[in-house]
């Protein structure tokens, strides 16, 4: 039955649509606490340290997600 085959294929886009969504929260969560300590603080310096280290463990994330993709 074709129900058989969507169903997984389903739950794998559903899987990769949730690790997509971390990777973005993970990219963008510390630029915004970064803007927020600069707010607090009166630094301006928090912001683009934040902005650059989402970016950087964002990366690395999904480096990760594809290098582990194409093993069984």
């Amino acid at each position: 039955m074709a129900r058989g085959k969507q169903a997984p294929a389903l739950g794998e886009a559903i899987g990769w649509a949730s690790r997509i969504i971390a990777v973005g929260l993970a990219m963008f969560l510390p630029a915004v606490l970064g803007g927020w300590l600069d707010a607090r603080l009166g630094t301006a310096w928090l912001g683009p340290v934040g902005l650059a280290g989402g970016f950087v463990a964002g990366l690395a994330w999904l480096v990760r997600l594809a290098a582990g993709r194409g093993r069984p």
